[in-house]
């Protein structure tokens, strides 16, 4: 019988590229430690819950596009690139549903363990890299959270709500309006059932005012 041809080496996937258990860690072992390695990595993890302020953010599991260049660098690996995120949320004006893709830019070093930026920085003035693993998910969700707008609208010509009626004022018409009973009047209007368009109910003058106009 003959024997198994050996597998080719080229064929088989690389440990940085190569899908594993949790998509934000990324395996440096192929990369390596030489000044001016490079490694392209593209590929797609899913956003954990609680990357959103107030009123939008990344729905949790939703698909983060990563499109990254590692280099290796003398103190440690650079990461440079950009994060395509989903986000959803509701406008600040009027509440409609928002829904779009933010295209964030990024770079940022992760030191070595031991390097002098390691050693002459505080703790949460440079990220690090554990072993031989680099973990994307802690600046993915800086990126994201600090990007998210406190009030998105849904366009920026958006008019916002009815005051009135609560209803969205680019769907009604340029003339929209409501009749509005004279607060000075309201109780005796409410009292003796006078229709809100009764002169009465809109009249300028002061409850209790016998003002008489002369002939």
């Amino acid at each position: 019988m003959p024997a198994a041809p050996a597998p080719r080496r080229d064929a088989a996937p690389s440990p940085g590229r190569r899908p594993s258990a949790n998509p934000w860690r990324i395996d440096l072992r192929e990369l390596g430690r030489r000044a001016g390695a490079l490694q392209e990595l593209d590929r797609t993890a899913p956003a954990p819950d609680g990357w959103k302020v107030e009123l939008i953010g990344v729905p949790a599991g939703g698909e983060v596009q990563l499109h990254l260049r590692l280099e290796s660098v003398m103190e440690g690996v650079l990461v440079s690139g950009r994060f395509d995120v989903p986000v959803e949320g509701s406008c600040a004006r009027c509440l409609e549903p928002i829904a779009d893709t933010l295209t964030l830019p990024v770079q940022e070093l992760y030191a070595y363990e031991g390097s002098t930026t390691e050693a002459t920085s505080e703790e949460d003035e440079v990220r690090r890299i554990d072993g031989d693993f680099l973990d994307l998910e802690p600046l993915a969700r800086d990126t994201v959270v600090l990007s998210l707008p406190l009030s998105p609208v849904c366009t920026e010509d958006c008019s916002g709500l009815c005051v009135d009626c609560g209803l969205r004022l680019d769907d009604l018409p340029d003339d929209h309006t409501h009749e509005t009973t004279d607060p000075r009047w309201a109780g005796l209007a409410e009292r003796f059932g006078v229709p809100s368009d009764d002169p009465l109910a809109s009249s300028p003058g002061t409850p209790g005012d016998d003002t008489t106009k002369e002939n």
